[in-house]
């Protein structure tokens, strides 16, 4: 049997679309081989949003090119984002990559697989036509699930290649997200995460006798049976309205938990970077948010070292992480795009300045999730087992409602809901043992 590797980086988008992938090259007979080296078809699953996961693919294709030599029959594919921003420069730059496919063409990747070896053609770009839900899937965990509502993005933040390489925003029709949610239940799935790249404007390029919002769509995933865990990510805060906040606060399934994209404390930057909303407004929408529900947990992403962001500019950033009290963030450097209006700024800022910020912000976004954090110390909380704790195998690992990880003592088995005592914490992880090892 021929085997496959895929290689992920990036968002859980990209995650989701390599289980896609997966499940459709089993699906022509390749088994998956656990090692790169073991592998007959290597695919690369691209991510192109900052500088970092560009390094990466290349340290990476560097491997693939010497295991090509040795094996000229080796297949190398390169998809996802970095291969919609590039196309046929990848050739150029990696004479050995056999194929090269943007996210809108995984439902194609088939045609090159043939029943009697390979027909690689150069690329494949730019086909948003189909989405890749409809696709075969290989899920990593039985119990819990990614599921595609909509591709695409029409905002146009400054500094953001998404929408020129995941094209404008579709969204998927209800009652097939419906079907596939009922269908996962059906399999034992116990908690879902709706993706899309602006997940609650979904719907609005619909037919308006469809369901069209997405408080709506949540409802109704809310209702299928077997759902116990409902996520969604990422939401922009432009369109956060009154009917999704609703059926947060109403839905039983869907957690406490929220992911909400700041980027910077400053309304200066925010409107240079086109987000539409300024500090004062995303404020007031997490205090609507807090009191619509409580115990809510905020994650967030922040920027620094935009261009022309001043120091007075970043103090701002550092005044919202305080005043909002998130419970976790993701923090970058600001890295140019090409094609990206945030690119050709003026006034782009030292790496130095940026590092200096970046080792700042982390402290204090360090400093915020680890006083949260400590105040669920004494509390129960219910955790979904996912395995293994990856740092002591002594102890399981999981999830709460609100997104923390834990890692605790007791005989769980993955997939189950347990209530776990928290005996301590950290700024990202709590620690704790199952309520029965502390009865007894």
């Amino acid at each position: 049997m021929r085997r496959y590797h895929v290689t992920t980086f990036g968002c859980q988008m990209n995650a989701h679309d390599s289980e896609r992938i997966k499940g459709m090259l089993e699906s022509l007979g390749l088994g998956e081989a656990p090692e790169q080296d073991e592998a007959d078809v290597l695919v690369f699953n691209t991510c192109t949003i900052r500088e970092k996961p560009d390094t990466r693919l290349a340290a990476h294709l560097g491997d693939a090119a010497a295991r090509k030599r040795r094996r000229p029959d080796l297949v190398v594919a390169v998809g996802g984002c970095y291969a919609e921003a590039q196309r046929e420069r990848i050739f150029e730059r990696y004479p050995f990559v056999d194929v090269a496919f943007g996210p809108g063409s995984i439902p194609h990747l088939g045609e090159w697989i043939t029943a009697g070896g390979y027909a690689v053609p150069r690329g494949r770009f730019g086909t948003h036509e189909t989405f890749a839900a409809t696709l075969p899937m290989h899920r990593e965990r039985r119990f819990s699930a990614w599921v595609q509502v909509s591709m695409g993005c029409n905002s146009k933040c400054a500094y953001c290649i998404v929408p020129a390489v995941r094209g404008r925003e579709q969204s998927r029709r209800p009652g097939e997200i419906v079907a596939e949610v009922e269908a996962l239940a059906r399999d034992g799935v116990r908690e879902l995460t709706l993706l899309g790249q602006n997940v609650n404007s979904w719907g609005r390029d619909l037919a308006p006798e469809l369901v069209t919002e997405f408080g709506e769509l949540l409802r109704a995933c809310d209702a299928v049976e077997g759902i116990e865990r409902i996520r969604f990510t990422s939401p922009h805060p432009k369109d956060f309205r009154e009917p999704v906040i609703s059926a947060i606060a109403e839905c039983d399934a869907v957690c406490e938990h929220i992911h909400l994209p700041l980027q910077s404390g400053s309304s200066r930057v925010l409107k240079a970077m086109r987000r539409t909303y300024s500090r004062e407004r995303y404020l007031r929408l997490v205090g609507t948010l807090r009191e619509a529900i409580p115990d809510l947990a905020l994650g967030t992403d922040l920027i620094v070292g935009f261009p022309g962001e001043t120091e007075d500019d970043f103090s701002e950033t550092l005044e919202v992480v305080e005043a909002v009290g998130f419970d976790s963030a993701f923090t970058f450097v600001y890295s140019p795009r090409a094609g990206t209006e945030a690119a050709e700024m003026p006034d782009q800022i030292d790496g130095d300045v940026k590092r200096d910020r970046m080792e700042r912000l982390v402290e204090v976004v360090q400093r915020v999730g680890a006083a949260r954090n400590a105040a669920r110390v004494g509390r129960v909380e219910e955790v979904l087992v996912e395995g293994p704790s990856r740092t002591d195998p002594m102890l399981l690992r999981g999830r709460t409602r609100r997104n923390t990880m834990v890692n605790f003592h007791g005989p769980a088995e993955p997939g189950s809901l347990v209530p776990v005592v928290i005996e301590s914490a950290t700024s990202t992880t709590l620690k704790g043992r199952e309520r029965s090892l502390v009865a007894a």
